[in-house]
């Protein structure tokens, strides 16, 4: 707690400093918020500049911005956003003066040739430098562009990004820079989520028309986050239309969602989403083959606009799916399981303009997740949960124009429990965490070609062996020339929570103790940033990321442990993570390539990534490092996107399209080099023993060392075409989507099948593929 009352006297000074050093050069300050002038939403990451001064800022995750430092006089102010029109504003600023300036930008209503970005707006170089080291944002438009299985997914649009991969068709969990899954955090609303997948890959926990904006941190990432050795993604949600009532309804073979904003008075928004799939109700009661499964989920938020200076947000999220699996639905007496999970998550998060430089936000969170499965006929049942409360804070102080100040802390307390029946044992396990956490990162800017970020992230994690670790955070930004930057990154990361992968199931978390160590990883990045074209700009990155401490489950390990203590029918119980994890190092590098055009007829990015991923695990392999299963070395992603009417009318300019029907062509092209693959390296006959029946010799399988071959390449090509009808007041837009539009096979894993034929072993070897072309149909309506 002396921490904590630290770091808050540290702050005081500082902005009483800043104060009286401003007031003392007369210089004026300009502050206040973006926001879109058709529904209220504060825009993230405008650009607001002073061009006769060359000064600027952009706009927070709150839409808040700070220009300090100003000499008095007469100013034209811009105010530019991608797909909204450039705003320019004369400003006239005295002596010592703070102004409050809110700035209400209109969308761009792209017809006819490409939305013009006028020289007034900041250069797509400008927007680069600013943007931190392996940063990518993705807007609802682009999100909703790319096509997929069934309809837009937050998960599936990210694999389209150089560095991140999938490890096949049916799952949609991410693997960044040779990362695994739980070394991602997500965050929603400000929440962490612990289980970001629906089951079978087809949907995420994201529904696509709630969000605002999506913020992906590959690596590198400053001190503000910590918890995780590989990336961030930053979901926003929306906080509602503050100006009118609008909907909008969406539903496609396997799901149905609705989405309503509405105005509350004149004092804030409310915003609700609510999606089901009817895979239970359809394709299940037909087809014996289908299992009986469903998810639904909601999100709901509420924004209330309390004064000029003070905001505030309530954020919630619930899922659930539900899978009853039955083995034979002819036979009464089948074997079948039950196995229900899900996600909630809670926010409260309160903005505010503490003085005219210092800007506040603060976090109360909640998160838990839990699992239920139940598979009487063997006699096992499991139950899992976690639970997670946080209290975050996070201030920035925009002392000039040179300088800026992030703080923050983060106290977090996380509960989980695993119960397991099974014959010959139990399992009951309970552990709470907390986690403490102090950051100070400096952003300077001794001339307009440098920008320097330091960062120290502190944390505590209080378990059964307590853990402190600093981590240093580094960025260099340098301007080459006025078409081009050089960047560089690097930092500490720590992680205290791992997950044990299950195939089709969630995954069950533990935390580091007196058994597991957390784990450690150190990032090593250079990028070079070149505006290629108006709008068409060109990032190279190569990295090197270092792992200590991670761990892979030990699935043998209950021949390795014994019993914490006994039931009282006198059956083993385990209740510690001994010997539950085998514990190793690693090592990634790679080389990735993106082109990229956000404005236009024609939008879209071409990516590659040359990438090697290494593991070297204890008793694993001999200790003989190895290549994990999602290891890529080669991977391109190809998104083109096609408005159809902008493109006829610049062939034809003298012939103008009807823009109240408007056609959009989309394609999306993967291609990964083969997945490793551990494959037989000899057969062994098993003879028949004296009491097996007749003719039962077998041939059983001695693996090669692990993932030495490779899979034959990965590629698909998928297919989206729409159709948008605007009428008064609301609009229709029915869509094809064709997943892996050329029916290509792409392999999965290879079976291995021994079969007795006329009294001999015969052994059949099956490839085993992934989905098959997949067209689905839907209709988007919007009022």
């Amino acid at each position: 707690m002396r921490s904590f009352k630290f770091i808050w006297v540290f702050i005081y000074i500082i902005s009483v400093t800043g104060s009286i050093n401003s007031q003392a050069n007369d210089d004026a300050t300009i502050n206040g918020f973006v926001y879109d002038a058709a529904n209220g939403e504060a825009l993230i990451g405008a650009n607001i500049f002073i061009r006769e001064l060359n000064l600027g800022a952009g706009s927070n995750l709150s839409g808040f911005y700070v220009i300090p430092k100003i000499m008095s006089g007469k100013f034209e102010l811009i105010v530019s956003y991608v797909g909204y029109k450039t705003q320019t504003l004369i400003v006239t600023l005295n002596k010592n003066e703070t102004k409050r300036i809110d700035i209400y930008l209109n969308p761009e209503a792209i017809l006819g040739e490409e939305v013009v970005v006028t020289g007034d707006s900041v250069r797509t170089i400008e927007k680069l430098f600013n943007k931190p080291v392996s940063k990518i944002e993705l807007s609802p438009v682009q999100l909703g562009r790319v096509p997929q299985v069934v309809e837009s997914d937050l998960l599936r649009t990210l694999q389209s990004l150089p560095g991140i991969v999938p490890v096949s068709d049916f799952s949609s969990a991410i693997y960044v820079r040779g990362g695994t899954p739980d070394q991602n955090l997500f965050l929603l609303d400000g929440t962490d989520v612990y289980n970001p997948e629906h089951a079978f890959g087809l949907f995420s926990t994201f529904n696509m028309d709630a969000i605002k904006k999506v913020e992906v941190y590959k690596g590198g990432f400053s001190a503000e986050y910590g918890g995780r050795l590989s990336s961030v993604i930053n979901v926003t949600n929306n906080d509602g239309n503050r100006n009118e009532f609008e909907g909008k309804v969406s539903f496609s073979l396997l799901s149905l969602s609705t989405t309503l904003q509405t105005p509350i008075g004149s004092i804030g928004s409310l915003s609700g989403s609510l999606r089901r799939t009817y895979l239970d109700q359809t394709l299940a009661k037909v087809i014996d083959d289908v299992p009986d499964y469903y998810f639904i989920d909601g999100n709901l938020k509420a924004f209330f606009d309390i004064d000029q200076t003070n905001k505030l947000s309530v954020s919630y999220y619930g899922g659930l799916d539900d899978l009853n699996f039955v083995l034979d639905k002819k036979r009464q007496e089948s074997l079948g399981f039950n196995y229900i999970w899900g996600n909630q998550t809670g926010s409260i998060n309160w903005r505010s303009v503490i003085t005219p430089k210092l800007f506040g936000n603060f976090w109360i969170t909640g998160s838990r997740f839990f699992s239920d499965f139940d598979f009487d006929d063997v006699d096992f049942r499991e139950e899992n949960n976690i639970r997670d409360v946080t209290l975050r804070g996070a201030l920035e102080y925009f002392y000039s124009d040179h300088w800026t100040f992030k703080f923050g802390f983060q106290q977090k307390y996380v509960s989980g429990n695993l119960k397991q029946k099974f014959t010959g044992g139990r399992v009951d396990v309970a552990k709470s965490r907390v986690l403490y956490s102090l950051y100070a990162t400096s952003i300077w800017v001794p001339s307009p070609l440098w920008n320097i970020e330091t960062g120290l992230r502190a944390e505590y994690f209080d378990s059964d062996k307590d853990y402190k670790n600093v981590d240093p955070r580094l960025t260099i930004k340098y301007r080459l020339s006025e078409t081009s930057n050089l960047k560089f990154s690097s930092g500490i990361f720590h992680q205290y929570a791992n997950r044990i992968p299950r195939l089709f199931f969630v995954s069950i978390w533990t935390s580091a103790d007196e058994f597991i160590k957390g784990s450690y990883a150190s990032h090593f990045i250079l990028g070079y940033q070149k505006e290629i074209a108006k709008n068409i700009e060109l990032e190279i990155e190569g990295y090197y990321k270092d792992y200590s401490n991670i761990y892979s489950y030990n699935p043998t390990f209950l021949a390795d442990i014994s019993a914490d203590a006994y039931t009282e029918d006198n059956l083993p119980l385990f209740n510690s993570s001994k010997g539950l994890f085998n514990s190793g190092s690693g090592k990634s590098f790679g080389l990735e390539f993106l082109l990229r055009k956000d404005i236009g007829a024609i939008t879209g990015w071409i990516s590659y990534s040359l990438a090697r991923t290494e593991f070297t695990i204890d008793r694993v392999n001999k200790g003989i490092p190895f290549s994990p299963r999602h290891d890529r070395t080669h991977a391109i992603n190809i998104v083109v996107n096609f408005d159809l009417n902008n493109i006829l009318n610049e062939i034809n300019k003298k012939q103008f399209i009807n823009s109240d029907k408007r056609w959009f062509l989309g394609l999306n092209f993967t291609f990964f080099s083969g997945q490793p693959i551990t494959l037989p390296s000899s057969v062994y006959l098993i003879n028949q023993l004296p009491d097996w029946e007749p003719n039962t010799n077998s041939l059983a399988i001695y693996p090669s060392g692990i993932n030495e071959f490779r899979l034959p390449y990965y590629a698909r090509l998928d297919f989206s075409l729409s159709y948008e009808i605007q009428y008064n007041g609301w609009s229709m837009s029915p869509y094809l989507q064709v997943f892996n539009l050329l029916n290509r096979k792409n392999v999965w894993f290879i079976e291995y099948k021994n079969e007795i034929k006329n009294g001999m072993v015969i052994q059949e070897v099956n490839n085993v593929t992934m989905f098959p072309i997949l067209p689905s149909i839907g209709v988007n309506i919007k009022f």
